[in-house]
């Protein structure tokens, strides 16, 4: 038996070239990185641009109030790092406040849940470091997009549908914002935001100083500091609806932002089949996908393959066995941030032990190991089902976008059955002279909280990935890191130099999906394309991220693609199955470098017909 074919056919070409590439979610995106990288700007510069661009063309999914992380390497220094745009809670945010507020979860929806914006910060910090560029080069074409316009692609319409009551009855500065004549704006509509606009322009205006990296500086501290600040914290003081369906005031203040700055840290890496991985540390679910590849590597590679049904199930079965170490275990905390987590997560022994739980019946039970010999510990709430009250017409979790048809006026899109819960924005560059940036950028939607109307944009919602109860590495604490989802990937060979880097919007199925881009590609020989076509699947038997953090006892997601026998094969196992339609599943994207013929690459998802990979 043998890892299966490709097919023959692909969506679009994986691209060729040696100047550049960019692979985006959005072809506005895209296309600015590469405009960028044609000018003689490096893959950063590219990035950067790029990202505030996303900020405008995608503001259901990304916002300059939320958070990124990064992982790269540059052309000077091939040592994959993460760029750390995750801000903490603010220094008034407790679980024990919260509590005292009535709530039992942090509200998917709202200023409560807003943690320290860190977007913004974060892509200055690697323009300073290591893009060449002056911000207002880099801000121009956002600047653009927002003050003279862009058209809509359908989801954001159909996102802005599915809370417009919410925006009408108790958001009335996102009602004035994102329902232009009282109504959703259509496919195609031409939207605008020339707050957002004059507030980049007041940002890039403040770029002085005697070096470019001291003009990037005063930048941030503008940002931090000064009048966005002020505006977030004058905001935050009145009450306003949460997804809880009580008001709420927010607590972030300036003295949080101006006591927080981005940076940039040792990525985790991991092995499989000769290759490296770098991801996030276990502040984010990065290591989990490292976990899940040390976990397969011994099966022989027919045994892995995802669009067999044995592939399928054990595709399934160890991503269940991964992501309960990752509700156990993963924190801004010191346990498991230091290096010997990662050891004891990736240690021989242990990963044997947990291979055993590994049967032929589909596992509903949420079943995380003791990392270290230590007794793990789950949140009580962790393991129930939906959370009662929790009701249609609110903001919650990360934005769900259907990509099989749009949600008509009144629906709102929150279900996990073909759906894609946990939504977000990715970009993927890389440069004729070998840096290489994968960013996931997300939080600060329309739907998270209210516009703040002087400003342009809406805060985040991350602190929902926290717990209100005390004890666990994710509870929420003042200065503590939501453990966010964000889970760029970039792969080097056995030499340590790149030659992939990829990710994918999705919340809790982003490492789920490219784990099979992963063995498609390195196992199967499939090409990037091909890989990022092929059919999807994942699970939902684990406790979800977003609020209201519930989970399906074996529960799984597919394509329909798969095929009637595979799937009709994971039902009998046990697996219980949500069609979530043809093309309905994984949003990655992917760029890289083939190094034995001097020749860079990209690919970009075809679903939803919006992702775009660019090159030359």
């Amino acid at each position: 038996m043998r890892f299966s074919r490709p097919p023959a056919f692909t969506t679009r070409p994986t691209l060729e070239g040696t100047v550049g590439m960019a692979a985006s979610t959005h072809w506005a995106a895209s296309a600015t990185a590469m405009g960028m990288l044609e000018r003689g700007g490096n893959a950063v510069d590219a990035a950067v641009a790029a990202g505030f661009v996303l900020q405008v063309v995608e503001p259901h999914l990304n916002g300059p109030g939320g958070d990124l992380t990064a992982v790269f390497v540059t052309a000077d220094d091939p040592t994959p790092r993460v760029l750390d745009g995750q801000g903490p809670a603010p220094s008034a945010a407790s679980a024990a406040r919260y509590r005292a507020e009535g709530l039992e979860r942090v509200p998917g929806a709202g200023a409560l849940a807003a943690a320290i914006p860190g977007a913004t910060d974060a892509w200055l910090l690697l323009l300073r470091d290591h893009g060449t560029w002056e911000v207002g080069d880099v801000v121009g074409p956002a600047i653009g997009c927002a003050r003279d316009g862009f058209p809509a692609v359908p989801r954001v319409g159909s996102t802005i549908a599915a809370v417009a009551d919410l925006f009408r009855e108790h958001w009335p500065s996102s009602a004035a914002l994102w329902l232009p004549d009282g109504r959703a704006p259509g496919p195609g509509q031409v939207l605008r935001n020339p707050a957002w606009a004059a507030t980049l322009g007041r940002l890039a205006d403040a770029a002085q100083g005697p070096t470019r990296e001291a003009r990037v500086d005063a930048v941030r501290e503008v940002w931090a500091e000064g009048f966005v600040a002020e505006a977030v914290e004058a905001f935050c003081r009145t009450p306003h609806r949460h997804a809880s369906g009580t008001d709420h005031a927010g607590v972030l203040t300036v003295a949080d932002s101006a006591g927080w700055r981005s940076s940039v840290v040792d990525a985790a890496v991991g092995g499989f089949r000769g290759y490296r991985l770098a991801k996030t540390p276990a502040w984010g679910q990065g290591p989990a996908l490292l976990q899940m590849l040390a976990l397969l590597e011994p099966y022989d590679d027919a045994a892995l393959d995802p669009s067999t049904e044995a592939g399928a199930h054990l595709v399934l079965e160890t991503i269940k066995l991964a992501q309960a170490d990752r509700e156990a275990w993963f924190g801004d905390v010191p346990d498991a941030v230091g290096p010997g987590f990662l050891r004891g997560l990736l240690d021989p022994a242990y990963l044997a032990a947990r291979r055993t739980l590994i049967t032929d019946e589909a596992s509903p039970e949420v079943r995380p190991g003791r990392v270290g010999g230590r007794e793990p510990r789950l949140a009580e709430l962790a393991l129930a089902g939906v959370a009662p009250g929790v009701s249609g017409g609110s903001a919650v979790g990360e934005p769900t976008v259907t990509l099989e048809g749009e949600p008509g006026a009144g629906e709102t899109p929150t279900g996990s059955h073909g759906e894609m819960r946990g939504d977000t924005c990715h970009l993927d560059v890389v440069d004729r002279w070998g840096t290489v940036v994968s960013v996931t950028p997300s939080g600060g939607w329309l739907q998270s909280s209210p516009t703040i109307p002087e400003l342009g944009f809406a805060l985040g919602t991350r602190l929902q990935m926290t717990w209100l109860e005390e004890g666990l590495p994710s509870t929420l604490a003042p200065g503590r890191r939501p453990r966010t989802t964000l889970t760029p990937t970039l792969v080097l060979d056995g030499e340590g130099r790149p030659v992939t880097a990829l990710g994918s919007p999705g919340g809790d199925q982003q490492d789920q999906w490219q784990l099979l881009y992963l063995l498609r590609t390195l196992v199967g020989g499939w090409s990037p394309q091909a890989a990022i076509d092929a059919p999807a699947l994942h699970t939902t038997s684990t406790p979800g991220s977003f609020w209201p953090r519930d989970r399906e006892p074996a529960g799984a997601v597919v394509e329909d693609r798969l095929g009637d026998d595979v799937i009709a094969g994971l039902a009998r196992r046990g697996h219980r199955i949500s069609r979530a339609g043809d093309w309905a599943l994984g949003r990655l994207s992917a760029v890289g470098i083939d190094h034995a013929r001097g020749v860079l690459w990209g690919a970009a998802n075809p679903r939803g017909m919006q992702g775009y990979a660019v090159g030359r």
